[in-house]
């Protein structure tokens, strides 16, 4: 990239005799370089796999020394928002799809909704004894509907969902599309039961040979492991659920407010 760059010259920062980049504020040069470059990322300014400007070309955009540029290039490295090649410079990483934790949604819900192309593929789907784990955790009787889907976003494997339900309603919702559908939306327009909350319980942990072989992954790279408990409106709770996503290509959002010290208990 040269230092013709729209986005340079956007800011009158091109090295074709425009003035540099004004910074002010409390907060380090650096901090506002990465804030102004995170902001361009962003906004799409700067593209997926676009080479950013050099070093050399930020230096002269900012008017900063080397070591300011590299330490807000290395924040944005850490937010992964860029990767660097050597010899080759720095570019623009392909944004993590991401969904809020925030509200109880399917995942193909929530990702069509972000314009993402998404499907399911059923790996197996059968009703068995449930295991003493999934006994402790939903009220299932003495037969549970095991149902295995490997997910896909834009037709690359995303995550490996496991869903375990008693068994009369796992066997109404086998009868569902569950290649285009989610399981929320099943329960709830063909099986007619509201949902109210779920709990979760996440960790990261290590990708398996299963995992290695379904999501295309090397045995051992890092895995964000979801265990999330489903319960009706009632509070009654209905499904258990293991969800195994890749740790290089998804994120999960969520807001939260800081507590008044006064509502504390």
């Amino acid at each position: 990239m040269n230092a013709a760059d729209p986005t340079l010259s956007e800011t009158s920062a091109a090295s074709g005799g425009g003035a540099p980049t004004q910074l002010d504020g409390p907060s380090p040069l650096y901090m506002q370089i990465a804030d102004i470059l995170r902001d361009r990322i962003l906004q799409g300014a700067y593209r997926s796999n676009e080479q950013m400007p050099s070093e050399s070309e930020l230096m002269t955009a900012f008017d900063v020394s080397r070591i300011t540029v590299r330490q807000a290039l290395g924040n944005l490295q850490s937010e992964g928002l860029i990767f660097r090649i050597h010899g080759k410079g720095t570019f623009v990483s392909r944004p993590r799809a991401f969904q809020d934790l925030g509200s109880l949604q399917g995942f193909g819900t929530a990702m069509r909704e972000m314009g993402y192309e998404t499907h399911s593929k059923v790996l197996s789907l059968r009703t068995i004894v449930p295991p003493k784990h999934v006994r402790e955790r939903i009220e299932c009787g003495g037969r549970v509907t095991e149902l295995r889907r490997l997910r896909f976003l834009n037709r690359a494997p995303i995550s490996l969902d496991v869903s375990y339900l008693p068994s009369a309603i796992g066997m109404r919702v086998a009868r569902a599309d569950l290649t285009n559908r989610d399981v929320f939306s099943v329960l709830e327009n063909d099986c007619q039961i509201a949902l109210g909350h779920a709990d979760l319980r996440m960790c990261s942990t290590l990708a398996t040979e299963e995992l290695h072989n379904v999501l295309g992954i090397e045995k051992g790279s890092p895995i964000l492991f979801i265990e999330r408990i489903i319960h009706t409106s009632a509070g009654m709770p209905l499904e258990y659920e293991e969800l195994y996503y890749r740790g290089d290509a998804f994120q999960f959002k969520v807001h939260v407010d800081r507590q008044a010290v006064g509502a504390r208990s």
